[in-house]
Formats: structure tokens, sequence, C-alpha cells
């Protein structure tokens, strides 16, 4: 049987995937999968790669995020809360 951090990393070498998307497939709260993308991050070993797409407002279209393993509630640079989800893959 798989643990979820298995089942998740299984998931991102399917191709990218928000942690919504993750939460929704697997059936977990978006915030629980957050926690478990970080140790997800840690665990790829050399021949492959945990890549993330970072956040972006959809107003203005910053993507400077400083954490892009959570989701940001609002945009530093306009307040916007209509902030696009980072995307997790593994290749």
């Amino acid at each position: 049987m798989e643990t979820t951090r298995q089942r998740i990393a299984d998931t991102l070498r399917e191709g990218p995937r928000t942690a919504s998307d993750l939460a929704a497939a697997l059936s977990l709260p978006t915030p629980t999968v957050y926690e478990h993308l970080e140790h997800v991050s840690r665990s790829v070993d050399g021949e492959e790669s945990f890549l993330v797409s970072p956040p972006t407002c959809r107003d203005c279209g910053f993507d400077g995020f400083d954490d892009p393993l959570n989701a940001p509630s609002r945009c530093p640079e306009c307040k916007s809360e209509r902030i696009d989800e980072p995307a997790f893959v593994i290749r």
C-alpha cells in the first residue's frame, strides 16, 4: 500500500498539478497537500527534479512570490486576491 506522499509523487510524475487538483484526486484537504508537497520536494532523488510553476497574479502578472510551496492569499504588488495556484510536477 502506498503512502500519501508516494501517491502525490506518482500523480506529479504523470503531469503538472496544482494542490487543489491533488486534493480532489486524492480526497485530501488542500492545506494537507501543501504540507506533503514540502516533504515530496525534498525526497525526489537526483535522477528526477521537483519543478514548481510559481503562483501568478491574474490582475498584474506578478509571479515573484517568496514561497512557491504555499498558496498566497493576495498579491504584494497590486493587492489583488485573484491568484493562480502554483503547479507542481516531477520530471
